[in-house]
């Protein structure tokens, strides 16, 4: 299993000659407004029209972006996801796949399905504004992974892992937003997605070989949306206190699961 990180919450793996994204995000779009424009790269998969398996964490827009999906699926290719809700607080992309021809499947928690050499399984989550969120579970030959969206800290860790483990990697959330979102009044003073110790005490929880950050730096704009301080360099730090292995990639950066797992010097 080979792994390209997309920026912001985004993978391309590559496995036995077939390619699957998780939340492939390209555009930020009408979600500017709110959430300001990027401040990183976001690369699309490396062969457009190959992908057979697209996978999204939830139905906000910067995890889900239907254009850059339907752009990256080849014939057959399918994409699978959480049911679709009709509260339309964030930019929610629910009806824009159809409209685009993109074949959607909602998934029910602990469900497996599997395309081509890839099995996928949602595993629970929560979203910091109680929109429906899994996490994926994703395996192929002898490497499986997890990917964690922009889950907040929650108890389902030890079954993940008993269930979906043991992991060669997890991929994890860490920019621990506070965020000002309007219709939801009052606002919350506490992060709608893990922060850095949250994030390095899941992947002490799951036990994973590797643990690799996502979902910080690339979009920011306070105070609608505000991250911690120096996430990457927090989480860096704890995982280390917490005796797990981690390792940042940058966008557009391979790790190759088939080889040995030495993390990069901090």
């Amino acid at each position: 299993m080979r792994i390209r990180r997309l920026g912001w919450a985004g993978l391309e793996i590559h496995a036995a000659g077939a390619t699957a994204v998780i939340d492939l995000f390209e555009e930020v779009g009408p979600m500017g407004r709110f959430i300001g424009p990027p401040r990183g790269p976001l690369p699309g998969p490396s062969g457009r029209g190959q992908v057979s398996l697209g996978l999204v964490t939830h139905l906000h827009a910067d995890h889900a972006d239907p254009r850059a999906l339907a752009r990256a699926l080849g014939p057959g290719g399918i994409v699978l996801g959480p049911p679709r809700d009709d509260d339309e607080l964030m930019p929610f992309v629910g009806a824009a796949f159809a409209k685009l021809g993109v074949e959607y499947h909602a998934v029910t928690l602990w469900e497996t399905v599997e395309v081509g050499p890839f099995s996928a399984t949602a595993v629970p989550a929560v979203d910091g504004f109680g929109d429906p969120q899994v996490s994926w579970a994703l395996s192929a030959g002898d490497g499986r992974i997890l990917h964690c969206g922009d889950t907040m800290f929650h108890g389902w860790w030890w079954l993940a892992r008993e269930r979906c483990g043991p992991f060669d990697a997890a991929f994890l959330p860490i920019n621990g937003p506070i965020v000002s979102v309007p219709g939801r009044q009052p606002h919350s003073r506490l992060p709608a997605v893990m922060d850095p110790r949250q994030a390095a005490e899941a992947a002490a929880l799951l036990q994973a070989e590797l643990a690799i950050p996502i979902h910080y730096d690339t979009l920011e704009n306070p105070p609608a949306y505000t991250q911690v301080q120096r996430p990457l360099e927090t989480f860096l730090a704890e995982a280390e206190a917490r005796g797990v292995r981690a390792r940042a990639l940058a966008a557009g950066e391979e790790v190759e699961l088939a080889a040995p797992l030495i993390p990069e010097p901090a």
